[in-house]
């Protein structure tokens, strides 16, 4: 049977960056997740919605899930951020019943109800915890044994832990163990579960570009190939300020960020074109000419 979840895409993956719904759609299949989109799904709120009126971010989240809870399926997420905000909406909605009904009642001009059964899950703990990492090792066509690849958490994924309980937050192991799932060699560093400045950058530009480059520059120091995350907004940051991120921590940096489906893609065999990797203002070229070398080897044989 394969596993059913309610795929809420974000703002993110489905705009400023889309290979990451790309690469998702070009990897599910193979894991054995099938998904209903919630195309009429909103923004979660995070940031400037939530930061101004708590209330209206809680309804636009309970809206969300009271969508997943008519399908009949908890919420897949490949945001990292989403994921943290989602996640502590959904605990305020289920432990708080004032809080719930007071939500209702603004769902009800929508001619909808939440009754507080959805989980929000991401699609590293799906992987990690119901997919499982004996079926992911299955299907790695392609070992990225070549490869030091250093796991960028972020915050949001992890914390507040009392709303998630996936993993650690001090301590994670989750893209670790994906990494060495795939074959490739985890780098530990100093900013893994670091912030990627990616909150403040409208109002703090050099501070957040100088914590995006203290962060790579620490993976880079510890000899990291490329970088993976599992959110698309440390993406960005790691992504497309990376140039400037270097200028400020006096490091050309050179590393390549990947979306965590864009790995398991690559690992599974998945040509790099259908994984949207030449959206990345960083170059995988190396990346692809090695996978893809060893894709070609598999095919002959």
């Amino acid at each position: 049977m394969p596993l059913r979840y309610a795929l809420y895409p974000g703002c993110a993956a489905k705009g400023a960056t889309p290979e990451l719904h790309q690469s998702t759609m070009a990897v599910i299949g193979r894991l054995g997740i099938e998904v209903v989109e919630l195309a009429a799904a909103s923004c979660c709120g995070a940031g400037v919605v939530g930061a101004a009126d708590p209330d209206v971010a809680l309804a636009l989240n309970a809206r969300t899930f009271a969508q997943a809870e008519q399908l009949g399926l908890d919420v897949m997420t490949i945001c990292g951020t989403c994921q943290g905000v989602m996640g502590a909406a959904n605990k305020r909605l289920k432990q708080e019943p004032a809080v719930l009904e007071r939500v209702n009642r603004v769902l009800e001009l929508d001619g909808m109800a939440y009754r507080g059964t959805v989980q929000v899950k991401h699609l590293l703990w799906i992987v990690v915890k119901e997919v499982g990492l004996q079926r992911l090792a299955e299907q790695v066509l392609v070992p990225m044994d070549k490869f030091r690849i250093a796991p960028f958490y972020g915050c949001y994924i992890l914390r507040p832990s009392w709303d998630l309980g996936f993993d650690d937050p001090e301590n994670p192991t989750s893209l670790e163990k994906v990494i060495r799932t795939v074959k490739g060699e985890p780098v530990a560093y100093a900013g893994r579960t670091k912030c990627c400045g990616f909150p403040i950058i409208l109002e703090q530009e050099a501070i957040a570009i100088a914590m995006a480059g203290t962060n790579m520059k620490d993976a880079k120091d510890e000899g990291a190939d490329f970088m993976v995350t599992p959110c698309p907004l440390c993406h960005m940051s790691l992504d497309i300020y990376q140039e400037r991120a270097g200028k400020a921590v006096h490091a050309n940096l050179n590393l390549p960020i990947l979306h965590l489906p864009q790995l398991l893609g690559l690992a599974m065999g998945v040509p790099s074109k259908d994984l949207g990797l030449s959206r990345h203002l960083v170059p995988l070229d190396s990346i692809i000419r090695v996978t893809e070398q060893r894709r070609t080897q598999q095919r002959l044989v």
